[in-house]
């Protein structure tokens, strides 16, 4: 069932408490984009958006009856722009808000000229949905890695590195709701239909980091994972085998990817088989659908690449 956009949901996957999510209609694409919100004593939003659409985060705060000068923590998963562009907009309308970003990439959002040139190159015609991020003043941020935590109260986030999607992504543990916020480290979950697909972007994509990603998430073995792309899950005592699912539908493909350039001999039309051959266009709509394609095979072939 499609979500409203911009309407605050309130998580029941398993046990989890104080948490809601919000559709922020990323791409014009329902069911594509989320954002969570933490309503605790430092009450906390993870992950921003594009920031195309952050008025609906700042609207959905004041819907949950949070102040945005109260608003304690802005978190992202990673520095990709569909999780941290709408992060300077919030930060400026929250001005008491820290920014907690992966230390690799912090500084990328401070001045994100860099940023914005790869983001182009990666997602093409894709960029007339985005909006230019706003730098993010030095002193907001506070930089995270590994091993950290982030206290908000009855809830904690603790960081667990995941650089296989992006060198710099982590995903947080939220150990009273028993659930992780998962950026991509898990893949993209499909409501609509129950399925897993791939995210294998450029130019960070490796393969072997992201199968080591998903140990990380079994080792966590939460009962209910919060994706990003798109919504909550819960997976009570099998979380170990929906995430063994995605390390299987990540591995095939990139079989697939690596089969048809030996077949094709040629990226550019390996490129556009797989967009012709997506499966999403009625899920996402086809523009979308053949983007994602595109965007994804262009990251196996980096990776395939630098492999050999």
């Amino acid at each position: 069932m499609a979500t409203d956009i911009g309407s605050v949901k309130e998580v029941t996957a398993g046990d989890c408490t104080d948490c809601y999510y919000l559709d922020t209609n990323m791409y014009d694409t329902e069911e594509y984009g989320a954002a969570y919100i933490l309503d605790d004593d430092r009450p906390a939003v993870i992950e921003t958006g594009l920031g195309t659409n952050h008025e609906l985060i700042l609207e959905a705060l004041d819907e949950l009856g949070i102040d945005c000068d109260d608003l304690a923590a802005i978190v992202v998963t990673h520095i990709h722009l569909d999780h941290a562009g709408g992060a300077g907009f919030l930060a400026e309308a929250c001005p008491n808000a820290d920014v907690y970003v992966p230390a690799p990439g912090a500084g990328l959002l401070v001045d994100p000229t860099r940023l914005v040139e790869g983001t182009k190159n990666a997602v093409g015609d894709q960029w007339e949905f985005y909006v230019d991020p706003k730098p993010i003043p030095e002193d907001r941020i506070v930089e995270i890695e590994d091993g950290d935590r982030i206290s908000l109260g009855e809830h904690d986030l603790r960081v667990h590195g995941a650089p296989g999607h992006a060198f710099h992504q982590v995903v947080f543990e939220d150990p009273a709701n028993s659930a992780v916020f998962v950026g991509d480290a898990a893949g993209i979950w499909i409501p609509e239909t129950e399925t897993m697909t791939e995210t294998s972007p450029p130019s960070d994509f490796n393969l072997e980091e992201c199968l080591e990603d998903v140990e990380t998430l079994k080792s966590i073995d939460p009962d209910v994972l919060l994706y990003t792309h798109f919504g909550p899950r819960a997976v009570g005592d099998d979380a170990a085998e929906a995430l063994d699912e995605y390390a299987t539908v990540l591995s095939e493909w990139v079989e697939a990817v690596e089969t048809k350039r030996a077949e094709l001999e040629d990226d550019e039309a390996v490129m556009e088989y797989f967009a012709e051959t997506t499966d999403k266009a009625e899920i996402w709509g086809e523009r979308k659908a053949r983007a994602e394609a595109i965007m994804n095979t262009r990251g196996v072939l980096g990776y395939l690449d630098h492999r050999d």
